[in-house]
């Protein structure tokens, strides 16, 4: 049995914003599993190690953290614990839940048993999810269900909204603002673009209920828009960032199809950033499910979203309690005997 606060206190060390120590981190976790009878499969900026040739079950988290900003009150690569919470950077997101999936794994007795686990750690999930796409595209036979470790107070979530995001750009003529008939305005393009999206969404999308989910409905939000270079200039260049939270494929069909007559009628273009499905496992064991998107939703086989709490991911001085950790490790160990050591 290996202490699951020795390990996390081992991982918070390594700093990995953007992944700075990711060979030390990985070091020490293949180090770690080896040491109670894993082999490891691939190392790259990934790892996959695993204990058995079947394994029906599988954990995956990724090492990587956010930036810390300024405000912090402990410290930041070591363990602070004050009374029953334990402080540092990435215990809460997401290196408690690989802690406790390394302390349970410590804890079964896999030798007189057949099946096995898989374990798998990524990088680079806080920004551009490129750690999952390489295990993706690595992994041709995933296990048939798997645990991601992300925060969620200890509560079992086995569905996530689909994400959708854009790039909409549009071109004008540019001209004196005196003289506007002479030009073509890209802002005012975009605007009625926009007004035309919106109309879509409270008309269409907000009234397709789905309660599978906390906020039932499809979402939208134009996060960012960018346009012009005067105020006596009428732009000849105008863009916005649009990101949809689905509920099902059939949504994101109708989405595809508003974008495409509008950009017919707008002349504009439009690049896809990110397209992930929704996705829903009925389940004897939770029906909650999540507005976020975590690693589960590039995966296509049962999926199981569990970790620690309070969720005080990327917050300052980030912190998980004593008694969220010790209960991860039991939620887990009972998981592995569900899926896993039935012989």
């Amino acid at each position: 049995m290996i202490n699951v606060e020795e390990i996390l206190g081992r991982l918070v060390e390594c700093n990995t914003i953007k992944d700075k120590e990711n060979k030390k981190i990985l070091d020490y976790i293949e180090n770690t599993l080896h040491a109670i009878g894993f082999k490891t499969e691939k190392k790259d900026k990934f790892l996959i190690m695993y204990n058995k040739e079947e394994t029906p079950l599988g954990f995956l988290g990724h090492t990587d953290t956010v930036e810390f900003t300024d405000g912090w009150k402990y410290e930041k690569f070591n363990l602070t614990k004050v009374e029953n919470r334990i402080y540092g950077l990435g215990v809460c997101d997401m290196k408690s839940g690989i802690a406790a999936m390394i302390s349970a794994l410590s804890q079964i007795d896999f030798k007189n048993r057949n099946k096995g686990i898989k374990v798998y750690f990524t990088y680079d999930e806080e920004i551009n999810f490129l750690g999952i796409k390489d295990v993706v595209n690595y992994e041709k036979n995933f296990p048939t269900t798997m645990i991601i470790g992300e925060p969620t107070n200890n509560q079992i979530i086995v569905g996530s909204k689909g994400l959708m995001e854009y790039k909409i750009s549009f071109k004008g003529i540019k001209t004196h603002s005196s003289t506007p008939q002479k030009g073509e305005s890209a802002i005012m393009k975009a605007v009625s673009f926009i007004n035309e999206l919106n109309n879509f969404y409270e008309n269409h999308l907000k009234q397709e209920i789905n309660s599978n989910f906390e906020i039932p409905y499809t979402t939208m939000n134009i996060g960012i828009i960018k346009g012009g270079s005067s105020i006596n200039s009428v732009p000849d260049s105008c863009e916005f960032l649009v990101d949809f939270r689905t509920t099902d494929e059939e949504n994101e069909e109708k989405i595809i199809e508003i974008l495409q007559m509008l950009k017919e009628k707008y002349k504009c273009k439009i690049e896809e950033l990110n397209r992930l499905s929704a996705f829903f496992n009925k389940s004897k064991i939770s029906n909650k499910t999540c507005n976020f998107i975590t690693e589960a939703s590039f995966l296509k086989n049962n999926r199981i979203i569990l970790g620690t709490g309070p969720v005080t991911a990327h917050e300052v001085n980030e912190f998980i309690t004593t008694e969220s950790l010790y209960e991860l490790v039991e939620q887990y160990k009972e998981l592995i005997e569900k899926y896993c050591c039935q012989n």
